[in-house]
């Protein structure tokens, strides 16, 4: 991992981060500005206001021991602008709530890549971004090939 900046940005983030491994939706969602939202890209779902920090409640339900596992931050602060890969680990205990329906729990470990895009205004997080490897997290459910049999 590279070494932290001083940047009040990159700050923000692994606040972000930290609250969400502790499962603190309301914690979560109140890093955001007034008018900010969450885009989980690969589940084609956007959030906005309270409903922000449902973006961890559905990932702590799902996998309780959901860890994020932060490898690099490129920060571009003159652009309020924060990007970070990591991946998201854990084990599927309880249904995975998607758009298109709901994955009972498998039992099977995740290791997904990911990559979070940020946008931060005045210190809080104005756009964020999620580009999970959603393939990647179906296939390591085991669910990939036959989506349509699992989803309630």
């Amino acid at each position: 991992m590279k070494t932290p900046t001083n940047s009040e940005n990159e700050k923000v983030i692994r606040e972000l981060y930290r609250v969400a491994e502790i499962q603190d939706s309301k914690a979560f969602a109140a890093l955001f500005t007034d008018d900010g939202y969450f885009w989980d890209i690969s589940a084609g779902a956007k959030y906005y206001g309270a409903d922000i920090g449902k973006t961890v409640d559905i990932y702590s339900t799902a996998f309780p021991d959901m860890h994020r596992e932060l490898y690099d931050f490129y920060v571009r602060d003159e652009e309020n602008v924060v990007v970070v890969e990591l991946s998201l680990n854990g084990t599927h205990k309880g249904p995975l709530q998607l758009p298109a329906g709901t994955i009972p729990a498998t039992g099977n470990e995740i290791h997904t890549p990911c990559c979070d895009v940020f946008h931060l205004e005045n210190g809080k997080v104005k756009s964020f971004h999620c580009y999970t490897a959603g393939t990647i997290l179906l296939g390591q459910l085991g669910v990939f090939g036959n989506l349509s049999a699992v989803l309630q």
